[in-house]
């Protein structure tokens, strides 16, 4: 009896301590509110200044469809090759026709012969009777008409084709993470990523985790694989010069507080939802977790970022000291409250993106359960203080 009555006072005296005790309890990070409050609060002398976003409809929405990086947007589609031209390097072979047997190129037995050139460094190339001929910057035809109005008056009757024999100016050079790195020649149809990586035997690892990368002249993107695939638009046109590199990089994302499993953890798949990624890590633990707190923590580009939080917010947050990473972009934690039904079907619609870190706060009941277990321990008490 008396027993009991002390446990009861002690645990009565640890409630009204609790609030001025709590930086001395274990936690796996911050609650709910104060994640919230972070936000709203003045940004001390070099603190990171960021926004919450609270996930509805609109904003999920905003997100799954938005398109981070774009080739189309940066290099455009581009589409089959033009005319093309006569480079450096080029190989030609060049048939020169005579109409009589004597001829400059002819005879009783064979009124042609065929002449094999490769374009010289200067452009040129040597031509009987012709001298040393610009070809380069020329398309094949004009090249033609050039070279017999060169040799009319010289031999008889002259006629001239040309053909390439082999395309050393029109390629691009693509390397990393596939079958064969190599130099691909361009073809007079124009080929698409996709099909020079195929042509390069094709990539060593999953779509999903291969980052392709395309520099053409001052210009760099770099986008998923995958999307090449999923979206017909990113799936420019090489263009002569272009150097395309392939990199394997596995998506993962990272999973903090009380969850069932914590740590990083790989996609493994072309995409994945929240609620997809909030199963890969255990789903939550009842017993601790607040399901009005499941946070995404993201480097979100400044496109997204103001059609998500508007202009004038946007503009706030910069006047308030939130600025972009190395990379651009800014930060940005995404909340779902998991205890309105609705948030699991916006958690579908909700993308993961590479490298994102998933919170999921405790409740507030943990905390005081845990610094009731702290001084009861020693007391001999914990066994009544967790029934409490």
């Amino acid at each position: 009896m008396a027993l009991g009555f002390k446990a009861r006072a002690c645990a009565a005296l640890c409630a009204s301590l609790i609030l001025a005790s709590c930086g001395s309890v274990p936690t796996d990070g911050p609650l709910t509110r104060e994640v919230l409050q972070s936000a709203k609060s003045s940004a001390a002398p070099n603190s990171l200044v960021y926004e919450v976003v609270d996930v509805d409809l609109r904003v999920a929405n905003l997100v799954s469809a938005y398109v981070p990086i774009s080739f189309e947007r940066t290099f455009g589609f581009g589409g089959p090759a033009t005319t093309p031209v006569i480079g450096v390097g080029d190989a030609l072979s060049i048939t020169i026709f005579e109409a009589g047997p004597d001829g400059l190129f002819s005879t009783k037995e064979q009124k042609s012969i065929t002449l094999n050139v490769v374009v010289q460094p200067d452009g040129r190339a040597p031509i009987p009777y012709v001298g040393s001929f610009k070809f380069a910057g020329n398309t094949l035809e004009a090249a033609r008409r050039s070279i017999v109005s060169a040799l009319t008056g010289k031999a008889v009757e002259p006629d001239v084709v040309i053909a390439l024999a082999e395309n050393a100016s029109r390629t691009v050079s693509i390397n990393g993470a596939i079958g064969r790195p190599s130099i691909v020649p361009l073809g007079l149809s124009g080929e698409q990523l996709t099909e020079i990586i195929a042509k390069a035997g094709g990539p060593t690892k999953a779509p999903y985790d291969s980052y392709v990368s395309l520099t053409r002249g001052n210009k760099t993107g770099n986008v998923l694989l995958q999307t090449l695939v999923e979206k017909p638009k990113e799936n420019v046109y090489a263009k002569p010069g272009d150097q395309i590199f392939v990199t394997f990089d596995p998506r993962t994302f990272t999973v903090l507080g009380s969850t069932g499993k914590v740590g990083q953890i790989p996609f493994n798949a072309a995409s994945l939802t929240l609620i997809e990624a909030a199963a890969l890590a255990g789903g939550s633990n009842v017993n601790l977790a607040d399901p009005k707190g499941y946070f995404v923590f993201r480097y979100e580009d400044e496109n997204i970022v103001k059609l998500v939080l508007g202009d004038k917010r946007f503009n706030e947050k910069i006047a308030n000291g939130m600025y972009p990473n190395r990379a651009g972009r800014y930060p940005i934690i995404y909340r779902i409250n998991m205890s309105n039904p609705q948030s699991y079907m916006l958690g579908q619609n909700f993308p993961v993106n590479n490298k994102d870190v998933i919170y999921l706060s405790r409740h507030p009941a943990t905390d005081f359960i845990k610094f009731l277990n702290l001084v009861a321990a020693p007391a001999g008490l914990a066994r009544t203080v967790n029934g409490f």
